[in-house]
């Protein structure tokens, strides 16, 4: 899970009334609250519920550095895609997250999301979701998978620290994505992304790289690079 929203440059407000873990809130309430929060006071809503985070340790913290590395190569390379880290997502009026890691394909190029009117927030489901899970799993594979499944998210995967698992998720076919004979991990949501599992376990990085570059080399990137070209043509 992520470090969540906060809100480094507000001051506490003492007119509105304090988020407790729990708490049964709108989104439009809970971002309310959450903005007149004390900075080190991290929250998210998921489907109404209030849930208050962890301290993020050193172990997710590595493996988020890890997942965002190889996140931005592919961002890099893919005109149209652009990668967030711990940015506030508004799911829905029940659901307003902070992903660790989440990669949207832009409106204009045929994308699911659009910003907020001051532009400072996501709005809707983006295409993929990344979470370093170590104290939220429980969190993360349940409440949160529900949501971001019932938003309309392609894709999620979740890192369990503790236990070293890769857990990839399909919700349009209902099914996880299973790695191949090597440990590789490919995106049907996004063609070319392309994770070694065991590489990311491992945070090798230079197996994570040439893994990635394989999947930016491939028929499949290529023709999905193209897609978005033509989306953003056709507008």
């Amino acid at each position: 899970m992520s470090s969540v929203l906060s809100s480094s440059l507000a001051r506490p407000d003492r007119r509105v009334p304090q988020l407790y873990g729990g708490d049964r809130l709108t989104q439009a309430e809970f971002h309310r609250r959450c903005i007149a929060c004390p900075e080190d006071k991290h929250f998210e809503l998921i489907e109404g519920t209030v849930v208050m985070a962890s301290p993020v340790g050193n172990d997710h913290a590595r493996y988020h550095g890890s997942l965002a590395h190889v996140l931005g190569q592919f961002e890099a390379a893919t005109t149209g895609i652009e990668l967030a880290i711990d940015g506030t997502v508004i799911l829905d009026d029940e659901t307003e997250i902070q992903p660790d890691t989440c990669l949207r394909i832009l409106p204009e190029c045929g994308g699911q999301t659009t910003l907020t009117r001051k532009g400072q927030y996501v709005q809707g489901a983006p295409e993929w979701i990344g979470e370093i899970a170590h104290s939220t799993v429980a969190i993360d594979l349940h409440q949160k998978k529900s949501a971001c499944q019932r938003a309309g998210v392609h894709e999620y995967l979740v890192l369990c620290v503790a236990e070293q698992e890769i857990l990839w998720f399909n919700f349009k076919s209902r099914r996880q994505i299973a790695c191949d004979e090597l440990g590789v991990f490919r995106s049907r949501a996004l063609p070319g992304l392309w994770i070694d599992g065991r590489a990311l376990l491992a945070r090798d990085g230079r197996r994570l790289t040439e893994t990635m570059t394989s999947g930016l080399q491939s028929r499949e990137h290529s023709e999905f690079v193209r897609r978005l070209q033509a989306a953003r043509k056709g507008r």
